[in-house]
């Protein structure tokens, strides 16, 4: 429900409708306040930065909001830290072509950590996401390498060199 509420907020202020695109927005912020939810507001951008500041400016979720814009900034201090390797990754797949989609950077975050034997879980804890959101990485990861399982996925990505 969080994440089509995120959906509608966002797609609201892509058309310029900044007041319907605050109520969803606030009953988002409202159902993940109290399970403490973040990943899913910094996986939205810099779209989500300007709808949060928009909801602070007029006192809604003051302090959540703060933690979220916390994390923003949290967020791109450790991606200027890290260089860009999206360039130099290498691609293919089975058959020598490219990858019909390159895996995101979430992904291989996420692909490292399961390399390093993390269960979903601990994968979750670590990378403050929702089991279910883990889960769906997963899934896109095993889509875009053409593999079934951890195991195979992690073969497969040091085969192209992914990890």
């Amino acid at each position: 429900m969080i994440e089509i509420l995120v959906l509608q907020a966002i797609s609201y202020h892509a058309q310029g409708d900044l007041p319907a695109a605050l109520l969803p927005l606030q009953h988002a912020l409202e159902l993940a306040e109290p399970e403490g939810y973040i990943r899913m507001f910094l996986d939205e951008g810099s779209s989500m930065i300007h709808l949060l500041r928009e909801a602070s400016a007029r006192k809604i979720m003051p302090d959540y909001i703060d933690n979220l814009l916390a994390a923003f900034e949290g967020e791109k201090r450790k991606n200027e830290d890290q260089p860009d390797h999206s360039s130099t990754l290498p691609k293919g797949h089975r058959d020598g072509e490219p990858l019909i989609e390159p895996l995101s950077q979430r992904e291989l975050e996420i692909l490292k950590l399961i390399a390093q034997g993390l269960s979903n879980r601990e994968i979750g804890e670590r990378l403050f996401l929702a089991l279910d959101t883990v889960k769906g990485h997963n899934r896109r990861i095993f889509e875009k390498l053409q593999v079934q399982n951890r195991t195979e996925a992690v073969a497969r990505a040091r085969d192209l060199g992914l990890l």
